[in-house]
Order: C-alpha cells, then structure tokens, then sequence
C-alpha cells in the first residue's frame, strides 16, 4: 500500500532527488505537489519523451498530470490514493529527469 510521506521525508526526497538528477533545473514542492517544466529542442523531442514516460508511468502505476505545447512539459506529481506526496512520485520525477 502507497502511504503519504511525512514533512521530513517529503523535504529529504526533494533534496536528494535535486542534488542527484537536476541541481541546475530542480523540482519545487507547491502544497502536495511536486513541479516542473522540461524543455526540448523541439515538438517532437518533447512527445518522444512523454512516449518513454508513458510505458515507465504505467509500470510504476503511477499516471502523471502533464501539459504540452511545443517543446515545452509541464508536469505535476500527486498522489491522489494519500491526498499528498508518496514515494511513487519521487520515483517517476527521477525516471523523468534520467530520461531528460
């Protein structure tokens, strides 16, 4: 079963996944979601990989919110089964910074 991280594990897991993966383009906590944009070179370099996150998001059972327009994704990671952040989250924002 998927449990809600405490304040102290949310912050541990942001700082960790901010120094491992992306220090210079990180992840910012808004409330009981995590955030950030991606950008690529082009279109189809930005749906391209949305398509690798898709198979790894539906592995992890874990579907994110995204937006896209051109090269850009938005994305925001909950989970809705805890009302707040779990360590599904921070696995799939990892699985989306190595395939960056």
């Amino acid at each position: 079963m998927t449990e809600k991280l405490t304040e102290q594990d949310i912050a541990t897991a942001l700082q960790t996944l901010n120094n491992a993966t992306a220090p210079d383009h990180p992840w910012v906590r808004k409330g009981d979601t995590l955030q950030k944009t991606f950008t690529f070179k082009s279109f189809i370099r930005a749906f391209g990989w949305m398509s690798q996150i898709a198979i790894w998001a539906e592995k992890l059972n874990h579907h994110p919110q995204w937006y896209n327009v051109y090269n850009k994704v938005e994305v925001t990671l909950t989970t809705h089964d805890v009302n707040g952040l779990s360590e599904r989250d921070f696995s799939l924002a990892e699985k989306m910074d190595k395939f960056y």
